[in-house]
């Protein structure tokens, strides 16, 4: 069950999404239509242990197999589109313009990152997240081709473990994360988790040779 947060009527920026992430506090809206946000702390919270990625048999084989492209942080737009386009998985998206627009001045500020997954030119699926401190926050995933937000999740972890990140948070567990390993903790283990992980400093270029 997850519990809404009193809606205060404030202006969403940057700097309150950061305040409330590191809150343990998330922004959702009701639907893409919906300019206006409401703040979310899940009794149950999603995580996806670091150590503990389950990749089956048949990705590891695709994964090997795949002519595939992974790239980070250079198609934000394609991202964010691929992630608010309603599927016929979904009939709705919690994705509006007022979370479009402050997500995309956090990636311009190198907070929020993309992982995206290329077929020549065609980009076929990924995710994105915000990184603080050690903490990844997942937000979204999307796929057009079979196994391509797998693909990208399975790059997410090894990019994190890379760089000393301790926490990677999915908000909620769906039968897809939990098919990789995503498991649902209590909210108050994931505070305790959460305030290890906000009090070091991960390196989201490490995998790349970034300092």
């Amino acid at each position: 069950m997850a519990r809404k947060v009193d809606p205060f009527d404030i202006e969403v920026t940057p700097e309150l999404i950061v305040r409330a992430y590191s809150a343990g506090i998330f922004p959702m809206s009701e639907d893409a239509a919906d300019e206006d946000v409401f703040w979310v702390s899940p009794e149950w919270r999603g995580i996806m242990p670091l150590d503990g990625f389950h990749a089956s048999k048949s990705l590891r084989k695709a994964m090997r197999q795949s002519r595939w492209d992974i790239r980070v942080d250079t198609d934000w737009e394609g991202i964010i589109e691929g992630c608010a386009t309603e599927g016929e998985d979904r009939s709705t998206t919690w994705i509006n313009g007022t979370i479009r627009a402050v997500y995309g001045e956090l990636f311009r500020r190198g907070v929020a990152h993309t992982v995206e997954v290329w077929d020549g030119e065609e980009l076929v699926g990924g995710l994105y997240g915000l990184a603080i401190g050690a903490a990844f926050f997942g937000e979204s995933m999307f796929h057009r081709r079979t196994d391509a937000s797998k693909m990208a999740m399975a790059h997410l972890v090894e990019r994190l473990n890379a760089g000393g990140f301790e926490l990677l948070d999915t908000q909620f567990i769906t039968p897809h994360l939990a098919s990789l390993g995503g498991i649902e903790i209590s909210r108050a283990e994931y505070e305790d988790r959460l305030a290890l992980a906000l009090s070091s400093e991960g390196n989201w270029g490490a995998l790349d040779g970034s300092a």
